[in-house]
């Protein structure tokens, strides 16, 4: 039954879902939900299940056990003080019911950006004052930029949700964590399971002139960030920006203004993470694993294992590495369009291993360009198997076709081989089969 519940067999589909209207009261979940949500990692399945293994708050005691609805009641059962909330190690197990929204007040009524804004803040004012034409090609400076960093002060206390160690975060079928972070910092130990996340968006996007050929503007907020922690599982998830895509944003200064980050973001020495079964669906970035090419605390961290998850309709970071051994591991890719870049990032000191992974892609996308290089030397790619526009699926050597197209070349061996798998990986061709109808937030039964 166990094994069933985690969602790696065929056999998941036969479960039925608890009954529409979940209760307000953990005693009144059935008997299912009571059961996954205090599910604990299996054994082996990827480097969340290193050295303790991952058991969130399966420990939880009857008053640490809570039903919430709002922003407000997560934070009460995160600890009650959300500043705070990070040290709390007592056991948490929340169940969230219905769509969490990190724009509700304290009152309970809708906030939006006018509402977190600093008084010194204006994007128009913004705009004139810091267009490359007038100010030139330097970061932003003065009263208008300092103003925005305390807009996005503002934004922080309101919008990222601290979650401490020995916590398990699941939604009931339909929960939704709508324009919020969930903040894993110095907080090991975590499990988050079957909640849609939708539109972390930044309302006070910084300028950088200097980030690239154009510059760029760059967003803050993650969807999950996971940082200086060990031992977490993320599962069953499902990652949208909903009706407010990047694509819909204006342009300014040449350049679009983007408002989101990352969907899971594992950065600042953080380690031991499982991130399985998810859905990641119509988004920019996606995943950065390394936030920095600085050689430092993060060598020997961040280690990271990524299997059946669907990566549909995104454009980059599927994910983009450094330093961290990453096993990426039975993945369908669904890509395509102008503006897709690349799927695997292969960065500084990265050790990527990539198997069995089937990739769907559009007549524009070109296998050699799935890879891309970020001052990496080397991956072990085998297994990958292709379907491209209406042509029959077929194996593919991702590494070989990559250092046909592209100078240097990247090494064939990324110098480790993964022990830390639960079950057989699956041939290639049948991801597809399998990743689709599993992968993603309701799919277990609560």
């Amino acid at each position: 039954m166990r094994r069933i519940l985690a969602g790696a067999t065929v056999a998941a589909l036969l479960l039925v879902a608890a009954p529409a209207g979940a209760a307000a009261r953990p005693d009144r979940l059935g008997w299912l939900a009571q059961q996954i949500g205090r599910q604990t990692l299996p054994d082996r399945d990827g480097w969340a299940a290193d050295g303790p293994g991952t058991t969130g708050g399966s420990a939880a005691t009857a008053d640490r056990t809570r039903v919430v609805g709002s922003r407000a009641e997560l934070v009460a059962a995160l600890g009650g003080d959300n500043a705070g909330n990070a040290t709390d190690a007592t056991p948490k197990l929340i169940y969230v019911d219905g769509d969490v929204d990190g724009f509700e007040g304290p009152d309970g009524t809708a906030l939006d950006c006018a509402d977190l804004a600093d008084p010194g803040y204006r994007l128009d004012a913004y705009l004139a004052a810091y267009d490359p034409a007038v100010w030139g090609r330097v970061p932003p400076a003065g009263p208008l930029e300092e103003a925005r960093v305390r807009s996005v002060a503002n934004q922080t206390r309101q919008t990222q949700i601290n979650v401490g160690p020995n916590t398990t975060i699941i939604g009931l079928r339909g929960a939704r964590l709508t324009g919020l972070t969930l903040m894993i910092d110095r907080a090991s130990n975590v499990i988050v399971r079957n909640l849609t996340f939708v539109d972390a968006r930044d309302c006070f996007p910084a300028w950088s002139p200097t980030d690239g050929e154009a510059g760029n503007w760059n967003s803050q907020y993650d969807q999950i960030s996971v940082r200086r922690s060990e031992n977490v599982w993320v599962d069953h998830n499902t990652f949208t920006d909903g009706d407010n895509p990047d694509s819909s944003q204006p342009v300014h200064f040449g350049r679009p203004y983007q408002v989101h980050d990352g969907s899971l973001d594992v950065t600042h020495t953080a380690s031991g993470v499982t991130a399985s079964w998810n859905r990641f669906t119509g988004r920019d970035k996606l995943m950065l694993i390394g936030s920095s090419n600085t050689v430092g605390p993060d060598v020997g961290r961040l280690k990271v294992t990524l299997h059946h998850n669907l990566f549909d309709g995104v454009l980059q970071r599927l994910p983009r590495v450094r330093f961290g051994q990453v096993d990426v591991y039975n993945n369908h890719y669904r890509l395509g369009g102008d503006d897709f870049q690349y799927a695997l990032g292969v960065g500084v000191q990265s050790a990527i291993y990539a198997q069995n992974n089937f990739f769907t892609l559009d007549a524009t996308v070109d296998p050699a360009d799935l890879l891309y290089d970020w001052g990496g030397t080397a991956l072990t790619e085998r297994g990958t198997w292709v379907r491209q526009g209406d042509g029959a699926a077929r194996p593919v050597d991702l590494l070989a076709a990559y250092n046909a197209a592209h100078d240097p070349d990247l090494g064939a061996d990324a110098g480790w081989t993964p022990t830390l798998r639960r079950d057989p990986v699956l041939p290639a061709p049948l991801v597809p089969l399998v990743v689709g109808p599993l992968a993603g937030a309701d799919r277990l039964p609560m």
